[in-house]
């Protein structure tokens, strides 16, 4: 499969993700929020009669844990619902394109750590199971990629302190493009985990790029309820390695 010679929606493309892979896929169509609501099939529909689509990478959606507690109508409407329009759009007009959908490794519960893709999911907060379900409504098609990672910009850390007590295999957003470029060449479908090949912790990661970043534990922490292990293995896929500058 040679990705030049396809037609690839590349939704969310000004978030963290989607900046990278248009980087990655620079003859994508990468459409504003007005030019693509999610959240407007109608819309959606018309876009995808105008321009037939081989490819979905789903990258839109509410990420804040925070915001979906709070705004749960709205994250609903935008994750889950979201998802379910661009699906059921893609299936009627191209029931054989492929849906690229990146998921989080918050859809589990946090305790363990290193889940596989074959671990079983269980949300701790509304944000995850918004991608959980989001999930569920991929999996209508015949050909989907489901990518889970654990991933910020690299940019300066947005916070004054990181917690030393939350855990992940973090990469930052270019490797996580990086990654579905390879999966994707691969033809590849079903469950992919894109982890990085070092567990550490979110101070050790928001240190990376914000030297000066002060130090915080779970227990100085007020809000929804977080996923404190979010590190991920994985059963069919390489691992990457966290770029450093």
């Amino acid at each position: 499969m040679d990705l030049e010679d396809l037609k690839i929606l590349i939704t969310g493309s000004s978030g963290a993700l989607g900046s990278e892979l248009k980087k990655k896929f620079h003859h994508a169509l990468t459409p504003n929020h007005n030019e693509l609501d999610v959240t407007d099939k109608e819309k959606i529909m018309d876009f995808f009669k105008k321009e037939k689509i081989d490819i979905v990478i789903h990258t839109a959606a509410i990420t804040s844990v925070r915001k979906c507690e709070e705004e749960k109508e709205l994250t609903w409407k935008t994750n889950v619902d979201g998802t379910k329009n661009v699906v059921d759009v893609l299936l009627q007009t191209n029931p054989d394109g492929k849906f690229v959908y990146v998921s989080t490794a918050c859809i589990f519960d946090g305790n363990a750590g290193m889940y596989k893709e074959s671990s079983i999911p269980y949300p701790e907060n509304f944000y995850a199971l918004s991608k959980l379900l989001g999930e569920q409504e991929v999996k209508k098609l015949s050909n989907y990629l489901i990518i889970r990672t654990n991933f910020t910009a690299r940019k300066k850390w947005p916070f004054p302190k990181a917690f030393s007590d939350r855990f992940g295999t973090y990469l930052f957003a270019e490797d996580v493009a990086n990654g579905i470029v390879d999966v994707l060449n691969s033809d590849m479908n079903g469950i992919v985990h894109i982890v990085g090949d070092k567990k550490m912790s979110m101070l050790e990661l928001a240190k990376m790029t914000t030297p000066d970043v002060k130090s915080m534990t779970i227990n100085d922490y007020s809000g929804p309820k977080l996923t404190i292990d979010m590190s991920l293995d994985s059963e069919k896929w390489k691992k990457y390695k966290i770029t450093k500058n």
